[in-house]
């Protein structure tokens, strides 16, 4: 006759005899247990997602419960802080108020919304034109950050008499576009008649109506009253340092005008468009 089958496995034997086994008090199955959904520090600039709206945006304030988003149209909305509730490239997580400390800038100089630590870009193959250095400074100092999220590289000419020649030899393409920022681009000029010669549909020439980049800059944010009417056949800028009082030297009277300019709020309308204008043109995907 066989011996009676034991219904306690080893594992389950003591010193006294079997021993109960141990279960979870929690029945769930583990494909319905929750996921554990990460925290992220909500610091402006952080572009994330609410699932139910669909909006999608920046980080402008997190206070109170409530983070403010703004999308890329410049429109905000306040949404709660709950669990899991935005999604962070693709991702579910929930929104924690950032730790204080010194604050971000949550705008560039140029008015976007500024992207924390955020890497250069490798340089595109497009490339802006303008005409001088203290065009090329100019845009750097408003527009510096974007362009280096965009990966967008400015050069400067030393006029654009030979603008035609300058553009054939860059060769622009559906990948490789050009964009050039003129000085007083005014219809019947010489350099309107020489932005007009340019065709190239992958290479577009835009300007503002002032005499020099330095009318760009706001009269006000310089303490002045009006930039001054200078005679024709007059050197302008030198003849605007005297006219202001200033020392007969134009190299010390730009980064005078430079050092007053922190953002786009100091600079006329006029640039303002047509250099977010070039920016838009070398950046679109071909």
């Amino acid at each position: 006759m066989l011996p009676p089958v034991s219904r306690h496995r080893p594992s389950d034997e003591g010193p006294s005899g079997p021993r109960p086994r141990s279960y979870s008090s929690d029945l769930t199955p583990p494909w319905k247990k929750p996921r554990a959904v990460p925290e992220v520090s909500a610091e402006p600039g952080l572009v994330v997602e609410e699932p139910g709206t669909g909006f999608c945006g920046a980080v402008i304030r997190c206070e109170a419960g409530t983070v403010t988003l703004e999308d890329r149209f410049g429109k905000h909305r306040v949404f709660p802080l709950q669990p899991g509730g935005f999604l962070l490239e693709g991702r579910a997580v929930t929104l924690v108020k950032a730790a204080s400390g010194p604050a971000r800038p949550t705008r560039t100089a140029s008015g976007s919304v500024a992207v924390p630590r955020a890497r250069a870009r490798v340089a595109r193959a497009g490339r802006i034109y303008v005409e001088g250095r203290h065009d090329a400074e100019l845009v750097e100092k408003v527009w510096g950050d974007d362009l280096r999220v965009e990966g967008v590289v400015v050069e400067y000419l030393e006029g654009v008499d030979d603008l035609p020649a300058i553009v054939a030899d860059f060769a622009p393409g559906p990948d490789a576009r050009l964009g050039v920022l003129v000085d007083h681009l005014v219809p019947g000029t010489k350099e309107w008649r020489i932005a007009e010669s340019v065709t190239s549909d992958h290479a577009l020439v835009v300007g503002h109506p002032y005499i020099d980049i330095w009318q760009a800059v706001k009269p006000s944010s310089l303490g002045i009253a009006g930039w001054p009417e200078i005679p024709r056949g007059q050197d302008w800028k030198t003849g605007v340092c005297q006219e202001l009082g200033w020392p007969r030297n134009t190299g010390a009277a730009w980064q005078r005008i430079l050092g007053r300019v922190r953002s786009y709020k100091d600079l006329e309308p006029e640039l303002l468009g047509r250099v977010e204008q070039l920016i838009d043109f070398v950046t679109e995907p071909a």
